[in-house]
């Protein structure tokens, strides 16, 4: 293992916690074994969840204490031992949870992988992280591997949870289920589990997490024991509304660093429940069922949630609609006052607390009923989005983070919410300097107990990351107000250089164009080029409905943007926006394309921002045809 670099690790004789939002926090534990063993002794009889023929079946604490301790001697028996890496190819599902718990405590550093990544880029992360043995899910993801097994010289073993192992490999190959039997044979060595937990250390490695790659090969990030447990911890400390009884349902891949602290290890502490959906396809009818209180998700889930009640108001009757609007209008009136904690003054109060009753509370029975409080992540969630979740009674707070600080840096509090801002940092200071800061070309500086030791065999992307003070450079460009607050501006890389030396950025007016019930997804276009342009995914729902009342034909999505009505209808929609933007800001070209952008298309990463390089590539024919005819 290569010797970590650039940031210390989080101390391992630290007692009590530093200072979070203005409170002395004592700190239980130091390891995420500690932190299992201790959240395991509620004893919840539906620790974890999940659909088994369509029916959700829960694992009591006891019963995952048992069998992360029988697969962590089975691990041991089979000759893993601290410091190997064990890599993981699942979708999210407790065996995901269980394996994760078994190599925190063995101080295996797993290897976290996407489910949705193909066989050579799964390839790709196997042997750079030289991963001994491979966690497969199901014979899909074990076909990656067997496939590309001859590349792998490290890889020695594979483990097939769900289905039938392939006959005649001549590989190592072993069945969830048996590993588990193995270690349920060893019944009486289970306690020697726990000892091996007590031996972590905060400085341990936990886990490699391989960065997406939009702009080159994948980096694996090296996080620690203490990484993940001050994020926890900090995190927790700054929602004071969580309690006995939660329950959670986590959708987004556990790979990412988001789910894996706030809807893995952060649940969990906490106390939570956690279930867990069948895709994200299945998120809305999996929400009435489980009935959640907490949720953790990315921007794109809250933008397709308000697209879709936008779209059935507006196929509602005209009264239908004009009491929506008026709901709507006491909401605007009242969301001031919700986002700093404060009940509605006088006729305001009455007015809201009337549409809340009469429409908004069947809107929050859609998500079931009983969400208090989500968290949204992984990307800049747009402020009017954020404004329409706390009217309806759902809040959002949005926090901001990267995969190398583990994620969470700021984010905003109860009582203290803006549409736009991520929050205050999680830390004023860390070891008497600030935990955040701002460098004089405007990017985000974060230094402390969460910020990774560095990348995985990659000393130089180490250095060109974590600077001589010990700060990670976040490639992200903002600002703090007087407050302390922090505002994104945008990625450092992705600030559109125009031809006339503008800069321009993307983020801000994307977030502004996908909130017209219109538009589902737009990409901002002029990079070195004499003006802005955009490439629009039109919200077809919302845009069908419109061509039937224009009485326009057409036979598909392809067919239909072609219409010269269609285009000037999302034309008109765009000019909206330009009439709130400098002239150097301003589109003066679209291109509507009939496709969604997609993870599975290669367009958005895991977490579902956008690839703009790919973008760029895939496009290309598009984005030059705009600059080579006469602007509209």
């Amino acid at each position: 293992m290569p010797s970590p670099s650039g940031a210390a690790p989080f101390p391992a004789t630290m007692s009590t916690h530093p200072q979070v939002s203005g409170v002395i926090v004592a700190q239980p534990v130091e390891t995420i074994a500690q932190l299992f063993y201790a959240a395991a002794e509620r004893n919840l009889p539906d620790a974890l969840a999940s659909k088994q023929n369509g029916v959700y079946v829960p694992i009591s604490h006891a019963e995952v204490v048992a069998r992360v301790e029988r697969l962590a001697l089975a691990m041991a028996a089979h000759g893993l031992k601290a410091g190997d890496r064990v890599a993981f190819l699942s979708e999210n599902r407790p065996e995901w949870a269980i394996a994760d718990f078994a190599c925190a405590i063995q101080g295996i550093p797993d290897v976290t992988i996407y489910a949705t990544l193909n066989a050579e880029q799964a390839a790709y992360i196997l042997k750079d992280s030289e991963a001994r043995w491979a966690l497969c899910s199901t014979r899909e993801q074990l076909d990656k591997v067997l496939g590309r097994w001859s590349e792998l010289p490290r890889l020695e073993a594979a483990v097939l949870i769900d289905g039938e192992l392939p006959a005649d490999t001549g590989r190592a190959l072993f069945l969830w289920s048996d590993l588990l039997r193995e270690g349920e044979a060893m019944e009486a060595r289970r306690s020697e589990v726990r000892t091996w937990g007590e031996q972590r250390k905060p400085s341990d490695i936990l886990t490699l997490i391989y960065t997406s790659g939009t702009t080159g090969d994948p980096k694996g990030a090296m996080l620690t024991h203490g990484n993940l447990v001050s994020n926890v911890l900090a995190s927790r400390a700054t929602v004071s509304n969580i309690g006995e009884g939660e329950r959670a349902l986590s959708f987004l891949p556990l790979t990412h660093i988001f789910e894996r602290m706030a809807g893995h290890f952060l649940w969990f502490h906490a106390g939570a429940s956690i279930y867990y959906a069948e895709s994200v396809a299945t998120v809305a009818a999996d929400m009435l069922e489980v009935k959640p209180t907490l949720m953790a998700s990315v921007p794109r889930i809250y933008e397709k949630i308000f697209a879709k009640i936008y779209d059935t108001v507006s196929a509602g009757s005209f009264i239908k609609r004009l009491i929506f609007h008026w709901a709507m209008l006491a909401g605007r009136q009242a969301v001031p006052y919700l986002m700093k904690g404060q009940e509605p003054p006088s006729w305001k109060g009455m007015w809201y607390r009337t549409a809340k009753a009469v429409v908004f509370e069947k809107i929050r029975q859609r998500t079931g009923g009983r969400l208090k409080i989500a968290i949204s992540g992984g990307a800049p969630l747009g402020g009017k989005i954020m404004e329409f979740f706390w009217i309806i009674g759902l809040p959002i707070l949005e926090g901001y983070g990267l995969t190398e600080t583990s994620p969470v840096i700021t984010v905003n509090r109860l009582g203290d919410v803006i549409p736009g801002c991520v929050g205050r940092p999680l830390y004023q200071e860390w070891e008497g300097r600030p935990f955040v800061k701002i460098a004089e070309d405007g990017e985000i500086l974060c230094q402390g107990p969460n910020i990774m030791v560095g990348y995985w065999n990659n000393e130089a992307a180490t250095r060109e990351a974590i600077d001589a003070d010990g700060y990670f450079h976040t490639g992200d460009i903002g600002h703090l107000d007087d407050q302390g607050r922090l505002y994104i501006t945008d990625r450092k890389k992705e600030l559109i250089v125009t031809s006339g030396g503008k800069k321009v950025a993307p983020q801000p007016i994307e977030n502004m164009l996908k909130v017209d019930k219109y538009i589902s997804q737009a990409v901002l276009i002029g990079d070195k080029r004499n003006f802005i342009s955009v490439l629009i995914v039109p919200n077809f729902d919302s845009l069908v409905r419109w061509a039937g009342y224009k009485k326009i034909t057409f036979k598909s999505h392809a067919d239909l943007i072609q219409n010269p009505l269609v285009y000037a209808k999302v034309g008109s929609r765009v000019e909206r926006i330009n009439e709130r933007l400098s002239n150097y800001e301003r589109i003066k070209k679209m291109t509507l394309l009939s496709e969604e952008m997609t993870l599975e298309g290669g367009q958005l990463t895991p977490s579902l921002k956008v690839k703009r390089r790919v973008i760029n590539e895939m496009y290309a024919k598009q984005i030059e045809a705009m600059y080579q005819e006469p602007r509209i």
